[in-house]
């Protein structure tokens, strides 16, 4: 199968794939004890006032009327309004949006600028310190409840040495920098304010790191297992024979084979971290997409809900498809299909 006919026809597997989610998020979201047009008309509310608020947004009508004109909007770029704040559940998202992103992509870095090193270094130097020491960071990353990690980098970087900021996006003593793309980092850099870069960077670090932790860990043990595999092969075999340096065939051959299935994992990570930011964001009070969809279930708020889930959802089954088409790169023997 070609390329073209391959991206269309994954492209095309999107659409039931959505639609299936929105199914799932509108029922759900539809049987959640409580009553959203209260909290969002508050305690103070009169009947006239709460019913109004009904109209307004088609609850009285039946379920599958209300599925059927969310669609629609959906159809037409409309995701919604805030039953809460009555803002364009699609504005919310443009805003909130490159807050996760940024969060995300500088998790992603560590995770792979410390990962894949010490992968590689536990698997060369098996069963040596390397090896246990990043068995141990591996181990702790998966068996470490992050919420708790988040609050003792908080205690111990925050509060006690006073290294770093244990809350936000940025410094609000100082001018918020100009947005060009919504990602601070690259507009300070664009900006060439290297004052406002370096002090984004120190509110991004606790939250990155926290977050990086399940990525780091799961990077080091799949890439060390598939390092060791590799190595046993009769090609690195036939490589040592012939006198090829050892540092040649490490990178050379045995990296690049053994990438295949953590580039597989880095494009679901990057999915997951996209989707699964809501403790870290909350805990850190970072302003992006998680701590939204936190304050929107809080608030039983159906639209941006029904908003998030979809717009992740895309994002996940597009990171997917450009992971998928990421393994013929690293190995032009593998054909699409």
């Amino acid at each position: 199968m070609r390329l073209r006919d391959y991206v269309i026809r994954r492209l095309l597997l999107v659409i039931p794939v959505l639609f299936g989610l929105s199914v799932v998020t509108f029922v759900v979201s539809r049987m959640v004890p409580g009553d959203p047009v209260k909290l969002a008309a508050g305690p103070q509310a009169k009947p006239e006032e709460i019913q109004r608020l009904i109209e307004e947004f088609g609850l009285d009508k039946p379920l599958v009327i209300q599925y059927l004109n969310y669609m629609k909007g959906l159809f037409q770029g409309n995701l919604g309004r805030s039953m809460l704040n009555r803002h364009l559940v699609r504005d919310d998202l443009a805003k909130y949006f490159p807050a996760t992103l940024e969060l995300v992509l500088v998790s992603m870095a560590f995770a792979i600028v410390i990962g894949i090193p010490a992968a590689v270094l536990a698997a060369v130097y098996r069963d040596r310190w390397p090896d246990q020491v990043s068995r141990i960071i591996a181990l702790s990353g998966i068996s470490m409840p992050l919420f708790w990690l988040a609050i003792m980098l908080q205690l111990i970087l925050g509060q006690w040495l006073r290294l770093l900021p244990i809350s936000g996006r940025f410094d609000p003593r100082l001018p918020y920098p100009r947005e060009i793309t919504g990602l601070l980092l690259l507009d300070t850099l664009l900006l060439g304010d290297l004052k406002s870069f370096f002090v984004a960077l120190k509110y991004i670090f606790l939250p990155a790191l926290t977050q990086s932790l399940i990525a780091l860990a799961l990077i080091m043990r799949l890439l060390r297992a598939d390092i060791l595999e590799v190595l046993q092969k009769d090609f690195v075999r036939m490589a040592r024979a012939n006198g090829i340096p050892e540092r040649i065939i490490l990178f050379k051959y045995v990296l690049k084979n053994g990438l295949i299935a953590t580039v597989s994992m880095l494009g679901f990570l990057f999915g997951f971290l996209l989707g699964g930011s809501v403790m870290v964001e909350t805990v850190f009070n970072w302003p992006g997409l998680g701590l939204y969809s936190m304050n929107s279930a809080l608030s039983l708020d159906f639209q941006p809900i029904m908003g998030i889930t979809l717009f992740v959802g895309l994002l996940f089954t597009l990171v997917n498809l450009a992971t998928d088409l990421m393994y013929g790169v690293l190995d032009p023997r593998i054909r699409y299909g």
